[in-house]
């Protein structure tokens, strides 16, 4: 499976707004191994950066006015993308200045569901972490992934991190350095030990205990049998 962890940086919060990518960064993982594959380019948005943005990203338009328009890259980009799956944190921020991008390009592209599959890990997050905070920053404290780099958003290091808390989170992998092995393909190293002492244990509370409770007795009162709850009767006794 060809995965695409990715994250873009902009020059504000809405495309509808004018708004424009001016970074974007994306690290390939195969059958959940790194391969060294990468993207990252920065974009001349043409238009000035929101002060706001700017707060986040540290990344000024005067910085960007030799870099390449989008239009520029967007054929690279799709050679990159193609036929995988994008794995983003909140991807329909990301894939809707993706889509919008596209579109302004006279009609030559469609939107990003053209080319690859999306994988949103917010909403993943959110369902394995219920009513807890599932920001990259939270879930890199979470997970045990060090974000102390982090000191501003950028696209490639989010990417980074977020291929990082992306393995933790289904349960694979700890770390990332590559195998430099002579006569080896580039691949990622796998710590299960340390990703298994990371993963959280949530216990069931006493209002979900009763719950339960009430299901095993109605399954008894309906069928007249219920292994569950009387394997429990037993060791009770």
């Amino acid at each position: 499976m060809r995965q695409i962890i990715l994250d873009t940086e902009t020059t504000g919060l809405s495309p509808a707004e004018g708004h424009r990518i001016i970074e974007i960064g994306g690290l390939e993982l195969q059958d959940r191994t790194l391969t060294g594959t990468r993207f990252h380019r920065y974009i001349n948005p043409q238009r000035e950066v929101e002060v706001a943005a700017l707060e986040v990203h540290g990344i000024s338009a005067e910085s960007l006015a030799d870099k390449p328009l989008f239009a520029e890259v967007a054929d690279e980009l799709i050679d990159f993308i193609q036929g995988g799956e994008l794995v983003i944190h909140n991807a329909p921020f990301d894939v809707g200045f993706l889509d919008a991008e596209f579109a302004m390009l006279d009609g030559e592209y469609g939107p990003t569901s053209r080319y690859c599959g999306v994988l949103d890990t917010l909403v993943m997050a959110r369902r394995l972490h219920p009513g807890q905070r599932n920001s990259l920053d939270a879930l890199c404290r979470r997970y045990g992934v060090d974000g102390t780099r982090r000191t501003l958003h950028g696209a490639l290091l989010d990417a980074e991190l977020l291929a990082e808390v992306y393995l933790a989170m289904t349960g694979g992998q700890g770390s990332l350095a590559l195998d430099t092995t002579p006569g080896h393909g580039p691949s990622t190293a796998i710590d299960t030990n340390a990703i298994g002492s990371r993963l959280p244990v949530i216990h069931a509370g006493p209002e979900e205990l009763l719950e339960h409770q009430a299901i095993l007795e109605q399954i008894r009162a309906e069928s007249g049998a219920c292994l569950w709850l009387d394997a429990g009767n037993s060791r009770r006794d």
